[in-house]
């Protein structure tokens, strides 16, 4: 079977090593353009097509996938089938109805709850048990199109937004051979979505990585996890930006006698270990943090070089 990939990030890099690894021969491969990148703002690839330039796999670029030009350039292509994941643009009517095996994607959750951009990071934040990836035959809509297969895994109490990507990036590649083959072998089964389970989540941005400590420590704690590695969960200490790496909800009530007074975002202990901070209901336990222009550390280390008393209020910006 002659396939045409279309991604772009990380998870979508892994996904396509998986194929490279199968019997399905890649014809092409289709990303977004290189961008600038780092302090020094050079180019750089996409990992996808490092994955491609790699194997000696053609690479396509074009800065609207549905610029006439380049529907052409994959006709001429004539893939059997296109595989999506990750891509970061809408596919025309005209390319999903060009392979006769139609276009399939990767979606990183369990649809039809989380549609959209982000949803590993979402399930996170909205406290999840589970998630997974659903294997999906596209239609004009967004992440709308009639399910093949889903693969479910448990989300954990440690689960942070990287760990989830990879474990998703792994599981996806598998499902996606998985349904392939069903295609391949006319056993695939397409079952509808149902619209009314449906949310259409918003994308990521650094913004929203704000901690506003008002809130409640679970979802503080979530938000740190589910936000880790990017765009990360941060507040300020004396003017400069702190990121939060790692934290848990404490409920040691005598701790929590001495915050009763305290406003929100005051730190109420400090111990060798760790830092309390006052939120909305609990305490919030600072495990590991990153002060502005310094290495992310355990509290402990951060502790021994840093002078943090209880008293001081994190999310003050004085700047």
């Amino acid at each position: 079977m002659k396939a045409v990939y279309m991604g772009t990030p990380e998870i979508a890099a892994t996904i396509l090593e998986t194929l490279l690894s199968s019997d399905i021969e890649i014809i092409g491969v289709v990303t977004q353009p290189d961008k600038p990148k780092g302090r020094g703002k050079e180019m750089a690839f996409p990992p996808v097509k490092e994955v491609a330039l790699k194997h000696q796999i053609p690479v396509y670029q074009p800065r609207r996938v549905k610029e006439p030009e380049f529907v052409e350039q994959l006709k001429a292509l004539a893939p059997d089938i296109i595989l999506v994941a990750a891509f970061g643009q809408i596919l025309s009517k005209d390319i999903l109805e060009l392979p006769p095996f139609g276009c399939i994607n990767v979606h990183a959750s369990l649809l039809p709850k989380y549609r959209g951009s982000a949803p590993i990071q979402w399930v996170i934040l909205n406290g999840e048990e589970k998630t997974g990836v659903t294997i999906m035959k596209m239609d004009v809509g967004c992440d709308t199109g009639d399910m093949i297969l889903k693969k479910e895994i448990d989300i954990t109490k440690e689960e942070t937004g990287g760990s989830l990507h990879d474990k998703l990036a792994v599981i996806g590649g598998d499902a996606l051979l998985e349904g392939i083959e069903l295609i391949k072998n006319g056993t695939a089964t397409y079952t509808k979505q149902d619209d009314s389970n449906s949310t259409y989540i918003k994308m990521l941005s650094k913004e929203m990585g704000k901690i506003d400590f008002s809130k409640d420590a679970d979802s503080i704690e979530r938000m740190i996890r589910g936000l880790n590695p990017w765009p990360s969960a941060y507040t300020y200490y004396k003017g400069k930006t702190l990121k939060l790496w790692s934290a848990e909800v404490s409920h040691d009530p005598d701790i929590i006698k001495d915050a009763e007074e305290a406003e929100f975002g005051s730190i109420v202990r400090v111990t060798k270990e760790a830092i309390f901070v006052k939120t909305g209901d609990k305490l919030l336990k600072i495990n590991e943090l990153q002060l502005e222009g310094k290495k992310k550390m355990l509290a402990g280390e951060f502790l021994r070089g840093y002078q943090i008393n209880a008293g001081d209020i994190l999310g003050i910006n004085e700047n």
